[in-house]
């Protein structure tokens, strides 16, 4: 694990015990520094391939589309057959249907009707839309306003025999599963799945379904772990709840890190005498840095056990899903291979609440964003903004984001704010 760059060190962001605070952005660049995608391949069918990697380009053996057609509904003529005033009367000689061309010759004074995506008949280079033609039996009356070549798609203006339709590194979305089909690829080669083992710690949880004693409360953090990783598409080890005891987390850091590419727990990231996470990451592999000038979510340990990048996660509901989307998010799309992930999007609105900030550290404040019929967009809070309130992620669908030196922000103020849905998608 490299040295903190003294450049990342915020020196205004002084910790009480003098660990040095990072800015989220100079947290993001620490652990982006230390990352490299997964190596490994296999090959799969185009549909489960969908939000996979591509690890190899892909060449086109046909032309796309393989033949000059019609882009439209209406007559293949010739250009020289079309007035330039007045009004020409050509003679129809058949009909072009997609799937079914058509075998005569269209001559001087012809013309063929044809359909969108027949082929273009042999002596035809101009299609003219049938709203624009009156016909009667065998006769075709054009008037003037058409153009050589119009509404024509030609033979591999899409993808040529030999092209690279799709290259390496590019993450499969539905537009690229029909591309690839349309050159006649069937199987795709795409990068392994990252795999990430994740589990919370903390004497008083305990699982759903299991009764709960005095003291004692539900772990929701796996719940939203697995939700968030699931939207990544990772593969996923959940290793349940380990106690607030140092040899079952060692016990686990050492399994999962035996499996893993990456870590990920919930809770002991503080300082509490029963807070094992960093003392059992420092001990078992290298710790990056533990505290990030954010909130919520300031305690945050990155490292690495082995060849496994770890995070450790504050235990609080809000923190865990408000730290993995600003921080842990962006570290497993590097791994996966997504080397310049589409930039998050932040939405410049006016602020319907009042929101109590101090200087320090960067905030992300729970909203429900919305815009009105002129496009105009806002926002208003969703209430307590405690971090162990998990409601307030559930009922909202943005981020209000607040920066390091901002105050406390007035009804009418403008804010940035980032929508969950260029969150919740990678």
């Amino acid at each position: 694990m490299r040295e903190i760059p003294q450049q990342l060190v915020d020196p205004c962001s002084a910790d009480p015990h003098g660990e040095p605070v990072l800015r989220l952005e100079e947290a993001i660049a620490r652990m982006l520094a230390e990352v490299q995608p997964v190596t490994g391949e296999e090959t799969l069918a185009l549909r489960p391939a969908l939000g996979r990697i591509l690890s190899e380009d892909v060449r086109s053996t046909v032309d796309v589309p393989s033949h000059t057609n019609s882009a439209m509904d209406g007559y293949a003529v010739r250009a020289a057959d079309l007035p330039t005033d007045g009004s020409a009367e050509l003679r129809l000689v058949g009909t072009a249907w997609a799937g079914r061309p058509l075998s005569e010759t269209v001559e001087p004074g012809e013309c063929a009707r044809i359909m969108t995506g027949a082929p273009v008949p042999v002596g035809a280079d101009t299609i003219v839309i049938q709203e624009h033609v009156s016909a009667e039996g065998e006769r075709v009356r054009i008037g003037p306003g058409h153009r050589q070549g119009q509404h024509i798609r030609r033979a591999g203006e899409d993808v040529r025999a030999g092209d690279v339709a799709l290259g390496s590194g590019a993450v499969l979305q539905p537009a690229h599963l029909g591309l690839l089909a349309s050159i006649g690829v069937a199987r795709v080669t795409v990068r392994r799945r990252p795999r990430v083992a994740f589990f919370s710690t903390g004497d008083e949880l305990r699982s759903v379904g299991e009764t709960l004693e005095a003291g004692q409360i539900y772990d929701s953090n796996r719940y939203t772990l697995h939700g968030m990783l699931a939207r990544l598409g990772v593969e996923m080890t959940d290793m349940g709840v380990i106690p607030d005891d140092p040899v079952q987390i060692e016990r686990a850091f050492a399994s999962a890190a035996g499996e893993a590419d990456a870590i990920i727990t919930s809770g002991g990231v503080s300082v509490g005498e029963a807070d094992f996470v960093t003392e059992t990451l420092g001990k078992l592999g290298t710790v990056g840095f533990w505290k990030v000038a954010i909130k919520p979510g300031r305690p945050l340990a990155f490292g690495r056990i082995g060849d496994a990048l770890f995070f450790g996660l504050p235990g609080n509901p809000v923190s865990v899903m408000a730290t993995f989307y600003q921080l842990v998010r962006p570290v497993l799309l590097r791994l996966k291979g997504i080397m310049a992930p589409d930039p998050d999007v932040l939405v410049r609105a006016v602020c319907g609440s009042r929101l109590k900030k101090k200087p320090g550290r960067m905030e992300f404040q729970r909203g429900v964003l919305t815009r009105d019929a002129s496009g105009r967009y806002s926002v208003e809070t969703t209430g307590h903004q405690g971090a162990g309130v998990l409601r307030s992620m559930a009922e909202a669908n943005c981020f209000i984001v607040l920066p390091m030196d901002a105050e406390s922000i007035s009804p009418g103020d403008e804010v940035d704010v980032q929508p969950f849905s260029a969150l919740v998608w990678f």
